[in-house]
């Protein structure tokens, strides 16, 4: 974990925060590692939020040190050698959140893991998860969210699967605020606490 790193973002620092992130790239850090200091000062920043300590500004200025972050990450992650993709996801973070970072994380680690994974991006309207997997014929859709404000999103849009007639598609939710309980309220099939969980139980649902 670097300390400087996620002090920089929390900092609302930007130079220094690409500046530590090249730093530890080319000291030869785990990408991975990078990308989970992020997710944490994310954290902090979305706690901040939530107690009214910062607010929608902070919050997207945020958002893009985390992007130019994830740009500078991205070329040093290993992609799938395998041809073969053992099943299709559609990933992306919900309606009124545009929060990337998480979602980043689990569609890097999806990807490597050998899934086909159609990335919707941020503020993602239910019916778009619902062409797209009418679209791709995925079996697997992955709900991102950061804020509290996801919540509602997140249960409309499992809503929308089903009012679809896609209700065997399997559905995850994961984020800053998500956890068991908002998973149930939500009508998910599963909730997945970290990138590692979240392709396990994609694993486990594609029966690979």
């Amino acid at each position: 974990m670097s300390q400087e790193l996620i002090n920089a973002i929390t900092g609302m620092n930007e130079d220094d925060a690409l500046k530590v992130a090249n730093q530890l790239l080319a000291s030869g850090t785990n990408p991975l590692d990078i990308l989970e200091d992020c997710r944490k000062a994310m954290d902090v920043i979305g706690k901040r939020f939530e107690a009214g300590d910062c607010f929608i500004p902070e919050l997207i200025f945020a958002g893009e040190i985390l992007s130019q972050i994830s740009s500078l990450v991205k070329p040093h992650l290993k992609q799938a050698a395998e041809s073969k993709k053992i099943g299709k996801i559609v990933f992306g973070t919900v309606q009124g959140d545009i929060h990337d970072i998480a979602k980043n994380i689990v569609v890097f680690m999806l990807d490597i893991n050998g899934f086909d994974v159609t990335d919707l991006g941020v503020d993602v309207p239910p019916a778009k998860f619902v062409e797209a997997v009418k679209r791709t014929g995925a079996k697997i859709v992955g709900l991102s969210g950061f804020l509290t404000l996801a919540f509602d999103p997140m249960k409309e849009t499992v809503a929308a699967l089903k009012a679809a007639g896609l209700a065997d598609v399997k559905v995850m939710v994961g984020g800053g605020q998500i956890d068991e309980q908002v998973c149930q309220y939500t009508g998910a099939d599963a909730y997945g606490r970290d990138a590692m969980a979240a392709v396990a139980l994609a694993k486990q649902w594609a029966g690979g």
